[in-house]
């Protein structure tokens, strides 16, 4: 069985797993699963992913792999987008974690009201923006002398925060103020072969 992607082409999480499957030339199908047409809520989807979420995997044995994080970490496992450095993987990991809790909540949220809902950004709650633009500080801040987010390299990291960020002005952040960033998601898109 060759591995099976369920994914929304519309959301960097998603893409996250086609982009590092591509990057590892592993053999998927990609089975488009849309949000917007409520298409994890079927039953046949449940009964693979009861969180109803896309990115879903079936392994090429046929078990199940969902959350995106956890999905780009096994199919890496042992490839250079992870750290041999134990230090330096655990900074991968540190990147990743910090990319659902402290990122993606604020500039991808923002993105989907307003670029897919089509939500005006000024019925957005103010704190998705105070948030959002933090998040991108971090992230300038944090490329200040650095080329790659961890070891002077792409990594996992680059691949978890390109996703939402190489799109944050669909959300309304204006990526002109983090030119640190831009350049990043340069480096980010081409290592990876998109655009």
């Amino acid at each position: 069985m060759t591995l099976r992607i369920y994914g929304d082409s519309i959301s960097g999480n998603c893409l996250k797993v086609k982009w590092t499957a591509d990057r590892l030339g592993r053999a998927y199908e990609w089975i488009e699963t849309s949000v917007l047409k409520a298409e994890t809520r079927t039953p046949a989807f449940l009964a693979m992913n009861p969180a109803g979420q896309v990115p879903l995997v079936l392994l090429d044995d046929g078990r199940p792999l969902a959350q995106s994080n956890a999905i780009i970490l096994h199919l890496a496992e042992g490839s250079d987008l992870i750290p041999a450095d134990a230090y330096e993987r655990a900074r991968m990991l540190e990147w990743m974690f910090w990319e659902q809790y402290s990122h993606e909540p604020y500039v991808a949220v923002a993105r989907f009201h307003h670029h897919y809902l089509g939500k005006p950004l000024g019925e957005l709650d103010p704190k998705l923006f105070e948030r959002g633009n933090g998040a991108l500080q971090r992230l300038e801040d944090a490329l200040e002398a650095e080329q790659f987010l961890v070891g002077g390299r792409l990594s996992l990291a680059d691949v978890a925060l390109v996703a939402y960020t190489r799109v944050a002005h669909e959300g309304g952040f204006d990526l002109s103020r983090y030119p640190k960033v831009q350049a990043w998601v340069a480096r980010v898109e081409a290592a990876l072969g998109i655009a």
